[in-house]
């Protein structure tokens, strides 16, 4: 009881993000940004990693992310969410990133160069749970190499919706897209990462015991 009315009164102090970044707008209010960047920097990063396959770039583009927030808070719109902004902001940086990486041939979205593909170790094998079975695993490791494959734009959507959880109207605001667009693009993006999982995931003939129960892929 006493716990429940202390975690209602805690909420009375607690400021949306739309109203800490007017103050950062507003005031320069380092407080303020700091609670944003403590609210949003995990999953900003996690986006971050997800759309380019390296751990250490998804790090440095979290944070060029939040430097780009603050360089550009004149620009935010007060009556539009914030989180919006912000994963608009991330996305184009990583944009920009796989660009650059094209431009110079460092890396492809089929060919990874060695040290890309180092990296790309790390960030396969993040974030297993405690109780997680090898062969869960690897089922994710697959998903997350095949994701990678995936054009840019289909990657996005597939990233915010299952790994964000964001909603389609989300999405759509987000890629400044019709919502329906953004579905479309959820569901070509799942086919092709069937496609590119399929070969992956079914062992030789020869091989499988007919008794062999099939694993559930959960992205």
């Amino acid at each position: 009881m006493w716990s429940t009315s202390l975690a209602a009164l805690r909420s009375l102090f607690v400021i949306s993000d739309e109203q800490a970044m007017q103050r950062v707008q507003a005031s320069d209010d380092e407080r303020s940004f700091a609670e944003l960047m403590s609210r949003w920097e995990g999953p900003i990063q996690r986006l971050c990693v997800r759309m380019t396959g390296d751990a250490h770039e998804g790090q440095d583009l979290a944070q060029e992310t939040f430097v780009r927030v603050f360089v550009r808070r004149r620009e935010y719109q007060p009556n539009g969410k914030f989180s919006t902004w912000l994963w608009r902001i991330a996305l184009n940086l990583c944009y920009d990133e796989l660009r650059r990486r094209r431009r110079h041939a460092e890396s492809s979205l089929d060919e990874l160069g060695n040290q890309t593909a180092a990296r790309l170790e790390e960030f396969l094998a993040a974030e297993p749970a405690p109780d997680e079975s090898a062969a869960e695993q690897e089922s994710r490791r697959l998903v997350r190499g095949a994701l990678l494959r995936l054009p840019e734009t289909y990657r996005a959507v597939v990233v915010l919706r299952h790994y964000e959880g964001l909603k389609f109207r989300e999405i759509a605001e987000v890629l400044g897209v019709p919502e329906g667009t953004a579905k479309s693009r959820m569901a070509e993006g799942l086919t092709q990462l069937g496609h590119l999982l399929r070969p992956m995931l079914e062992a030789p003939k020869d091989l499988k015991k007919q008794d062999q129960p099939k694993e559930s892929l959960v992205i």
